[in-house]
């Protein structure tokens, strides 16, 4: 997932999208996120053989716990979290990929209104580590540092796998976790095309979740797949320095508890913008925040947040 965009004048000119990976998997850990990731340059291409060490933290507000099925009415909370990242650029088959881990941190504050009582509740621990394989499959080739230096892209198509592991912070007694204890799995495609200083990117993806067989005891939680289609504008001031305007529509993710369906299914729409400024060839640092635009179903909350990324190997 980790992207990185070199140019003649300032080979190591912008932040990788690997930082957003980490970003968005310290809300990962929380109930419902994962379709609402906002992800620009994701598609591109970059060495082979980069390693790149992210660390990022993130401040949520609002809704950020809210699912449907649990009895919680005007819930609000507030969410600190940070992670820490790893990634490869690897060659898959003559073209450029990625190999990722990321590993979040969350802490918790939150209060509604449990079966008409006020209720508030603290929450910290480690969050669901997240896997992430992604492969370009047409016009990323795999190239080495020096012969990157000369790459311009085109149309870039790529694939990719996301994955969470139940390795949070889980205790089936209560409402409020960090860990979800279920697996997630995440396939997209994306497709990014350059237009001088801007680049334009789509994809498309589709998650799905195994059951928790210990929801609030032995109960058994299910969620039907999450459906979501994004889009980044993306512009380049100077080889530095870039910036991106994000939209997502997610719907689906309909939910049941030992068999019974609850009337949650999710239509919702978001909004971001990203900043990144590379500060030398290894460093770099990036600002972005998201926000709920039309929110039929929970999950209307809003994130800020900063990450700084280091690089190394590949000939750098």
């Amino acid at each position: 997932m980790v992207r990185v965009l070199l140019s003649r004048s300032s080979p190591f000119a912008t932040l990788s999208c690997g930082a957003f990976l980490a970003a968005t998997l310290c809300l990962a850990a929380l109930q419902g996120a994962r379709a609402q990731q906002l992800e620009p340059r994701t598609y591109s291409n970059q060495p082979i053989g980069l390693n790149f060490l992210l660390a990022t933290y993130q401040y949520s507000w609002g809704d950020v716990i809210s699912d449907p099925s649990l009895p919680i009415k005007n819930a609000d909370a507030k969410v600190n979290a940070v992670a820490l990242g790893y990634s490869r650029v690897l060659d898959f088959w003559g073209q450029s990929g990625t190999l990722a881990v990321v590993l979040p941190y969350a802490w918790v504050s939150a209060n509604g209104q449990v079966e008409g009582q006020a209720e508030s509740v603290e929450r910290s621990g480690l969050g669901d580590t997240g896997l992430r394989l992604s492969v370009n499959l047409l016009g990323a080739p795999a190239l080495s540092l020096s012969e990157f230096r000369d790459y311009r892209q085109d149309t870039i198509v790529g694939i990719s796998l996301f994955v969470t592991a139940p390795t949070g912070q889980y205790d089936s007694t209560k409402l409020i976790n960090i860990g979800t204890n279920r697996w997630s799995f995440r396939p997209e495609v994306g497709v990014s095309k350059a237009l001088g200083q801007w680049v334009l990117e789509g994809a498309a993806s589709v998650t799905f979740y195994t059951a928790n067989n210990e929801f609030l005891g032995n109960n058994v939680r299910q969620q039907e797949p999450v459906y979501a289609v994004q889009v980044h504008a993306i512009y380049n001031f100077n080889p530095k320095l870039w910036g991106a305007l994000d939209w997502t529509y997610y719907f689906g993710g309909r939910t049941s508890v030992n068999g019974t369906l609850d009337e949650d299914l999710q239509s919702n729409t978001r909004w971001g913008a990203t900043l990144g400024q590379s500060l030398d060839a290894h460093n770099s640092i990036k600002v972005y925040l998201n926000s709920g635009v039309v929110v039929r179903t929970g999950t209307n909350f809003s994130t800020v947040g900063l990450t700084w990324q280091h690089q190394w190997g590949g000939g750098l």
